[in-house]
């Protein structure tokens, strides 16, 4: 059924052009060395929508990855900066969901496509992992709040 859903995301409804227009943006930032914190999760989302069925964006921090704290505190300060264009990115997303939304058959990836859109206001240490992960992450939340 994911196999499904990732080809009706790419071919009738282009798909993979939104996945390569994010990753592109994504490597742009990343070769301005600068932004290189949005870049990374920008390409880490175009990743993702290369196949948005059988995948989610996490936090690094769900996983437990130790980061650098200079990098956190810079990839703080180039995400304060980058709130505009995320705000922009994000509403062009949330009308490509509203369109999908429009189209009966394409209402799954939309709803997809609605849970990662935080990914367009925040990238910084967003990661394109597997659902399985994802589930075994809330499965053991779940037992430690009990």
């Amino acid at each position: 059924m994911k196999t499904l859903g990732n080809i009706l995301w790419h071919f009738p409804f282009f798909g993979f052009v939104s996945a390569i227009l994010v990753y592109l943006l994504g490597l742009i930032f990343t070769v301005t060395i600068v932004a290189a914190p949005i870049g990374l999760g920008l390409m880490e989302y175009g990743k993702f929508l290369f196949a948005p069925f059988g995948h989610a964006m996490i936090s690094k921090s769900d996983l437990n990855v130790k980061q650098n704290p200079v990098w956190m505190a810079y990839s703080t300060i180039v995400m304060i900066i980058y709130l505009p264009l995320g705000l922009i990115l994000a509403l062009i997303a949330v009308c490509q969901v509203a369109a999908q939304f429009v189209t009966i058959i394409n209402i799954p990836v939309a709803l997809v496509i609605a849970k990662s859109l935080g990914t367009y206001l925040n990238p910084v240490n967003k990661i394109c992992v597997h659902s399985a992960v994802v589930e075994e992450i809330e499965r053991r939340k779940a037992k430690a709040e009990v």
